[in-house]
């Protein structure tokens, strides 16, 4: 059987929103309790000449409770690097990373994670993917089921609870891990470029439907992105990186209501930030060569 079509997230536009005036426009908000906490870390690696290379070079940044917070920079300047480690799929060469005030010293179900490539087991259904972590957990069934199908309903697969991988487009896929992650109710969620294999107009419906159940979930986010305009349409605040080595050049706030739509890209403010974020990396590769 082929993959399936892709079924349309339900979005407002911008029209509808000014057609509808009874559906006020929600602002997103966040605590002021720090949820994520880098404090100094360095990330060296060996190298065939005997020297280290510097992956990341005392990286220090805060991430609020409920925040959405997403790391911009070219390949290659470490922001994947620094979100493993926040992970606890690796470890640093020195500095500490916090997540709700405990010490990352390896993997845990506390810190959900979703990665750019498809990650899903492909001999269990949709549902029992979602489950997997709640079967590890030693958690009663009927509670389980409750808790997969408000995720399927999340990510709108109330349909495909049934299917397996192979049968869903790449989308789709993604749908799945983001509700497998959030199914474990994580402190945190990272997410790893999860768009960066889609097709633009997959990718648009995706971002929409993550705000959606980020605006649902009120989880804390951090996420990973070389694209530009993805970060200012997701993110509460943007961590510019620069290259070689690794750091954080400036942290902007985005200023932009929610709900957040597509129509945005074209907003002065919107195109503003834009061109200060283009502008960052533009002068730390001129500094580079």
């Amino acid at each position: 059987m082929g993959q399936l079509a892709e079924p349309l997230p339900s979005t407002v536009s911008d029209e509808q929103q000014k057609q509808d005036n009874t559906t006020p426009i929600k602002e997103a908000t966040t605590s002021e309790k720090i949820q994520l906490h880098i404090d100094e870390v360095t990330l060296k690696f060996p190298t065939s000449t005997g020297t280290d290379f510097t992956a990341l070079d005392k990286v220090s940044m805060e991430v609020r409770e409920n925040e959405f917070a997403v790391i911009v920079g070219p390949s290659g300047c470490g922001k994947s690097s620094l979100l493993y480690l926040t992970a606890g799929l690796n470890s640093p060469t020195d500095g500490e990373i916090k997540v709700a005030g405990k010490v990352v010293d390896g993997p845990s179900a506390e810190r959900g994670m979703v990665f750019q490539g498809y990650t899903l087991f492909p001999w269990l259904s949709v549902s029992e993917n979602i489950e997997f972590g709640l079967k590890q957990k030693k958690m009663p069934a009927p509670e389980r089921k409750k808790i997969v199908q408000k995720y399927l309903k999340e990510v709108g697969l109330e349909n495909f609870a049934d299917r397996n991988p192979k049968q869903l487009s790449g989308g789709m896929k993604q749908r799945v891990a983001i509700a497998r992650s959030l199914a474990n109710d994580p402190e945190i969620l990272l997410m790893d470029e999860p768009f960066g294999a889609l097709d633009s107009q997959t990718r648009m419906q995706m971002q929409q439907l993550l705000l959606q159940v980020w605006e649902h979930s009120k989880k804390t986010v951090v996420f990973v992105t070389h694209d530009i305009d993805e970060a200012i349409m997701l993110g509460d605040r943007v961590f510019v990186m620069g290259a070689r080595p690794g750091r954080i050049q400036k942290v902007l706030d985005v200023n932009i209501p929610h709900p957040r739509t597509l129509d945005m890209v074209m907003e002065p403010d919107f195109i503003s930030l834009k061109r200060e974020i283009l502008s960052l990396l533009h002068d730390d590769l001129s500094e580079m060569h």
